[in-house]
């Protein structure tokens, strides 16, 4: 796996190590005082990291569909 020192991949990465070493970590996170959105994934190889990057996509994704759709109502 190729190292990646972004700050959002950095705390993927360690949250995977305090989550029992897990081999993928997602995180999706909501700024509302910013109105951002934001993902991270992590993979300890190259193909579970572009595994994670598929799956995080897609519950972002998700993630900001739900958002748009709670403020519009």
């Amino acid at each position: 796996m190729a190292w990646n020192p972004s700050p959002e991949v950095a705390v993927a990465r360690d949250a995977a190590k305090r989550l029992g070493n897990a081999d993928q970590c997602i995180i999706i996170y909501v700024n509302f005082t910013t109105n951002g959105i934001g993902m991270a994934t992590y993979g300890k190889t190259k193909r579970l990291c572009d595994e994670a990057g598929t799956l995080g996509n897609i519950a972002f994704d998700a993630v900001q569909r739900a958002i748009f759709k709670a403020a519009e109502e």
